[in-house]
């Protein structure tokens, strides 16, 4: 089941460069592990060590967020898009 996943700049360095990568998995948790297999060190920048997502990276299905849905129980479908984005902090007080 092709999924098609936005890899954000910061990440790049684990796609090859690549800013748009096909995974497989039935669930966006299944996503990330065969992420993993394909693209070593990519899980640890999107999960915390308990397997959640961390607290400043958003997941978007399909541009929904995940945390509105399942979480990574969230069920994928062929031809899906996934979009890492890390949160951005800051600005002028």
């Amino acid at each position: 089941m092709p999924v098609n996943v936005k890899v954000p700049t910061p990440l790049r360095k684990f796609s090859a460069g690549s800013e748009t990568v096909s995974g497989n998995g039935t669930t966006v948790g299944a996503l990330i592990e065969d992420l993993e297999k394909r693209h070593a060190g990519i899980r640890e920048r999107i999960c915390d060590e308990q397997g959640r997502v961390r607290r400043f990276v958003n997941l978007y299905l399909n541009g929904e967020d995940i945390r509105f849905l399942q979480q990574l129980d969230t069920k994928l479908k062929d031809g899906d898009e996934i979009s890492i984005v890390p949160a951005i902090a800051g600005g002028a007080a």
